[in-house]
């Protein structure tokens, strides 16, 4: 059984092991691969594991051999899974090993929003406080989270483990989802209602056809002039454009972003250079622990397809 993987460095970058799926067939890893590399690379693999190197339906039709593939993540748009299914190829997932650190992320960028940590490191290593005439300075207002209303967009195991850190904070606590869900501590709002009221609006939902692009011109000028927007789900949520033309003219106070659209994104990417707007670069999930959980996952996910034949966490 002949296992390929397409860009291997995303997840193991050198601190964990490949050795337990190399127990498993032959196993050929590749740090990155790009686009015109796919076919040649994988062209004999009998399982393909992939993070972010994309399958579409060309591809898939010259993959003859392919019987599975294991997508190391929990969002697998990069597979066109209908065509594979069409193959009888099984795609499978990881779910939910990134909770506690997506999370854990989304609040870092929301302190930093507030208390512009980074901002005011960065001054003093600059000499900036040891020429001060204070022995206290401050860069741009500090926000006090306490009473202040979170607006969640997305009620899955990241929306509600972000609600419940926030709630630690003394957050009032919103959310939004398609079902409303039983619990003790957010509200359940509409979108439109939400937007309205949260002084921060977090994302939390997964990309779908009638969600692309949501956050626009017409949704973010509901929002107060001091609110800001953070982004830990998918860059696609967010018409790029409008948010940058918002942060520019003043009409939302900011917003922070661990994804975009396109990434890396291109340098005329207008959030780079928006006013206000704090871009990390799509790391929210790359804690060492979450990705023990995806590498055992998919171990597991392999195994199960090879040896018990019964599929794990398949998506198609």
């Amino acid at each position: 059984m002949k296992i390929v993987v397409t860009d291997g460095y995303t997840l193991n970058p050198g601190d964990l092991s490949w050795d337990e799926i190399k127990l498993l067939g032959e196993l050929t890893v590749y740090d990155r691969t790009k686009p015109e590399e796919i076919v040649d690379r994988c062209r004999d693999a009998n399982i393909v594991l992939t993070n972010k190197v994309p399958f579409n339906e060309a591809t898939l039709a010259q993959l003859t051999q392919l019987k599975m593939i294991g997508v190391t993540a929990t969002g697998y748009n990069i597979i066109d899974v209908q065509a594979a299914a069409k193959r009888s190829i099984v795609v499978c997932n990881v779910p939910a090993y990134g909770t506690a650190s997506v999370a854990q992320h989304t609040i870092a960028l929301l302190l930093e929003l507030t208390n512009q940590v980074g901002k005011h490191a960065a001054s003093v290593a600059a000499g900036d406080w040891a020429r001060s005439a204070d022995f206290s300075y401050q860069l741009s207002p500090l926000t006090e989270l306490a009473g202040k209303t979170l607006g969640i967009v997305g009620w899955g195991n990241i929306g509600q483990q972000t609600a419940r850190i926030a709630q630690a904070l003394g957050m009032e606590l919103l959310y939004f989802n398609p079902s409303p869900k039983e619990n003790a501590f957010a509200q359940w709002v509409p979108l439109q209602e939400l937007f309205i009221k949260a002084d921060y609006v977090s994302l939390h939902c997964p990309l779908k056809p009638d969600n692309m692009g949501f956050v626009n011109n017409e949704i973010i000028q509901l929002m107060k002039p001091s609110a800001c927007i953070i982004n830990t789900s998918r860059g696609q949520l967010v018409n790029e454009q409008h948010l940058a033309d918002a942060l520019n003219k003043g009409r939302i106070a900011g917003a922070a972003l661990d994804v975009l659209t396109t990434e890396p994104p291109s340098p005329q990417n207008p959030l780079l250079t928006a006013k206000n707007c704090i871009i990390t670069p799509h790391i929210a999930w790359v804690s060492k622990e979450a990705r023990q959980r995806v590498m055992k996952t998919t171990i597991e996910n392999v195994r199960a397809f090879l040896v018990a034949q019964v599929p794990r966490n398949v998506v198609n």
